[in-house]
Parts: C-alpha cells; sequence; structure tokens
C-alpha cells in the first residue's frame, strides 16, 4: 500500500509511475494537466497510448464489456484533440477516425485508469508499454528513485483504498446549533488524500439499540456555501436536527465530494449540466461511473466507534446495502430530504429516476 500512496501523489504532480505488469512494464501518466505526448513517449521507447474508461466511451456511443479501453495515438494528433477524446461532450470529428484503433485495455492499463480515480483526477491516462531499448533507462530511474513502480495487482485495488487500516486522529467537543452536546472525531486513510469526521452527538452511554445515523458526502458548494443545485446542505442540518431530537446518534461527514469524483470533477460537470445534461450523464461524459462513492471507510469508522446496529437516515438504498455488505445491522430506515426548488429539481429527478433514491414522496409533493 505505501508505494501506491507514494505514486497517487506522483501522479497528482504530473509525474510519471511505472506500473509492474509481470515481465512488462507499463509507463502511465495523467492525462489531466500533461502538456506532451512526446516526452513520454521518448521514455518509454514507443509512443504511448490513452486509455479511456468504459463510461466514457459509452458517452461517445461505444458499447465496451471491459472496464477501459486503449486508443493507439496517432502522431498528428494535437493536444486540444487528446483533451478532447477524454472530456469534451462533443470531441472533434477526427476522433471517429482515432476510434477505430480502440481495443480492450490490458490489465495493467485498467490499473492506470483507477490510479487516476483514486488520485481525484479525469480517469484517462497515457499508457505505454516500456520496449527493450528503453529498459536499461527506466531501470537506472527506478534504481536512483527517479521513478516509481507499483504492482498491477495494487494498482487495480487501490480504489477501494485500505479497509481496515482508517487511523483516528484527533478529536474535540464542537457544540452546534441543533446539536450543543457534540464532538468531532477525525478519522484519516492511510494515503493521506482523504480525512473524514464522526460527528457524534449526544452521549453514547445514553444509547439503546439501534445508534440513528446518517453517512454524509462532503458537498463544499451546497454544505457551506449554501448551492441552490442541490439539497445538500438542507440535508446536512436537518440530519443534526433529526439526530438529536431522536436522542442522539451519529453523522460521518464523508470526503465523497460529487459522489466520489472530487470537487475539481464535480465542477467539471456541473458546466456540463449546464449544457443540458443531467448529473448522471454529466458525470459519465468525463468518464466516471453513475456512483463513485466507496463506504467501507464508514463501516471502518463505525467500528472504531463500537457501533454496530443503527437507524439510517437516507433516501439512498445504496448505502443500507454497503453498509450490511460491511457487517453492520440497518435495523431501520428514515427519509431524510430538502426542498425542491427551481433550482434542484432536475437534480432531483435524476437522482430518483437514475440513481434509484426514495424521493417520491418529496418529488410528488406531499412533504
Amino acid at each position: 500500500m505505501y508505494q501506491i500512496e507514494r505514486a497517487i501523489f506522483d501522479i497528482r504532480r504530473g509525474l510519471p509511475v511505472v506500473v509492474n505488469a509481470g515481465d512488462q512494464r507499463l509507463l502511465v501518466q495523467a492525462l489531466e494537466g500533461s502538456e506532451s505526448v512526446e516526452a513520454m513517449a521518448r521514455l518509454a521507447g514507443q509512443r504511448p497510448s490513452l486509455v479511456l474508461t468504459r463510461h466514457r466511451l459509452a458517452a461517445m456511443g461505444v458499447t465496451l464489456t471491459a472496464e477501459a479501453a486503449s486508443l493507439p495515438l496517432a502522431a498528428s494528433i494535437t493536444t486540444n484533440e487528446l483533451h478532447g477524446l477524454a472530456t469534451s461532450e462533443s470531441p472533434s470529428s477526427a476522433a471517429d477516425g482515432l476510434l477505430s484503433g480502440l481495443k480492450p485495455a490490458a490489465s495493467a492499463e485498467v490499473g492506470a485508469v483507477t490510479l487516476m480515480r483514486r488520485a481525484l483526477l479525469i480517469p484517462a491516462a497515457l499508457c505505454a508499454f516500456v520496449s527493450e531499448a528503453a529498459t536499461a533507462n527506466i531501470e537506472q530511474q527506478l534504481a536512483e528513485g527517479r521513478l516509481l513502480q507499483v504492482n498491477a495487482d495494487d494498482a487495480e485495488a487501490c480504489l477501494a483504498g485500505a479497509p481496515g487500516m482508517l487511523k483516528r486522529v484527533s478529536e474535540a467537543h464542537i457544540p452546534l446549533e441543533d446539536a450543543a452536546d457534540s464532538r468531532f472525531v477525525l478519522f484519516r486513510e492511510p494515503d493521506g488524500l482523504r480525512e473524514h469526521v464522526a460527528v457524534v452527538i449526544g452521549k453514547p452511554e445514553s444509547w439503546e439499540g439501534a445508534v440513528p445515523l446518517r453517512l454524509h458526502s462532503a458537498c463544499l458548494t451546497g454544505d457551506l456555501f449554501g448551492s441552490l443545485r442541490c439539497d445538500c446542505g438542507e440535508q446536512l442540518r436537518n440530519a443534526v436536527a433529526d439526530i438529536q431530537g431522536m436522542g442522539g446518534g451519529v453523522l460521518l461527514y464523508l470526503a465523497q465530494e460529487g459522489r466520489g469524483i472530487g470537487l475539481a470533477n464535480k465542477l467539471r460537470a456541473y458546466t456540463l449540466q449546464d449544457g443540458g445534461l443531467d448529473t448522471v450523464d454529466a458525470d459519465q461524459v468525463l468518464g466516471f461511473g453513475d456512483d463513485e462513492r466507496q463506504y467501507a471507510v464508514a463501516v471502518d469508522m463505525l467500528n472504531a466507534l463500537d457501533i454496530e446496529q443503527v437507524q439510517l437516515l437516507t433516501n439512498n438504498p445504496l448505502k443500507m446495502e454497503a453498509l450490511r455488505q460491511g457487517g453492520i445491522e440497518v435495523v431501520s430506515r428514515q427519509a431524510l430530504y430538502g426542498s425542491v426548488t427551481d433550482h434542484n429539481q432536475r437534480y432531483l429527478n435524476a437522482k430518483a429516476t437514475r440513481g434509484g433514491h426514495l424521493l417520491e414522496d418529496v418529488l410528488s409533493g406531499q412533504r
């Protein structure tokens, strides 16, 4: 895991890393921020390919059963065309010809795209298997520590983080407007990229039976600034008040902005939504699935807090199933709504019709 953590930081800095795939080595670099395909070609000894997710390809009209596909890059491709292949809602007309060379990605190439997702970058990677002529130079750079190497299997598994390795870091009493007796407990993931907070409301020693629980994914725009595009801020404050009213419980504030795609990609998706796409299609254009969140970290937090049974405040069946799969007993579910407005109605409709969220009551005006 240590090497993966270091590789993620190198990737976010725009540096290439080596993914070890048996007797082959794959040189990998993030497309995001990359300006030079030629520099990578010189280092690998052959021209790189662009690896895209099946979600991105579906948005371009290409059906793929594999998780990703590799696209050889022509020498004539421009930087704008390259980035358009990965992020544009309407790639240039040249894209059709470029896509003719698509082939299912190798295991190491799938791992490369997974590294991008874990690093919260656009899930598109420049990849080149190291040629025989370039092998000696790559070996020397690895030996000198100028390049970092990770195993393909570790790269493919990195999206789940490191279950069971979450670290409880610090805590403090923080009175809230709707819950004066609240304690914030901060947890940090091993790679250091994400920190999550458990808001413990009331006295745990007084709780009996299933603990009221809210899993709330961070939303900077809604929670802090009151964005009208979503109902997240209202849900957050309503959850605190509801948990207080139920005699206390826990709110897990999870660093999973934009359903797990990160703030930068969430803002990109918002721009696509302004052009007419719904929230699911906008994420797909960027190469992401319907929901990129991982809830193993929530299970780890609950285990650290000695919570085994919960009353879950949610409209999302996926959260219920994720907790159950993690060994947490979900005794009951309580709906949690914000207001439906002209600004967020399209977003809420997409969550209900395409994400399976249980919003029938609020969308039909029954609340």
